[in-house]
């Protein structure tokens, strides 16, 4: 399935967070802090609003956006303004 955001939205493909520390501790899904990075799949149509490009890896707000699964990976539509950064 394609989905294409429209207007300032972005398609945000969230990183998984590692379920293990250095030391080999295991760390349940319940206990991990929720993942605040993400690879940008999408980009909508407002050329002049949006300053991100497919392939940026960005960090979020943290409770910003839709959650969507496509294809059984999690995905996350936010607004332009949502994204704090890009990460180089």
């Amino acid at each position: 399935m394609a989905v294409k955001p429209i207007g300032d939205r972005v398609l945000i493909k969230i990183k998984e967070s590692e379920d293990k520390t250095a030391g080999g501790i295991i760390i349940p899904q319940t206990a991990q802090e929720k993942t605040q990075t993400g690879i940008v799949i999408a980009v909508g149509t407002d050329a002049d609003a949006i300053k991100v490009k497919v392939g940026d890896e960005v960090m979020y707000d943290k409770y910003a956006g839709t959650q969507v699964k496509i294809e059984g990976v999690e995905h996350l539509i936010v607004k332009m303004s949502d994204i704090l950064a890009v990460l180089e």
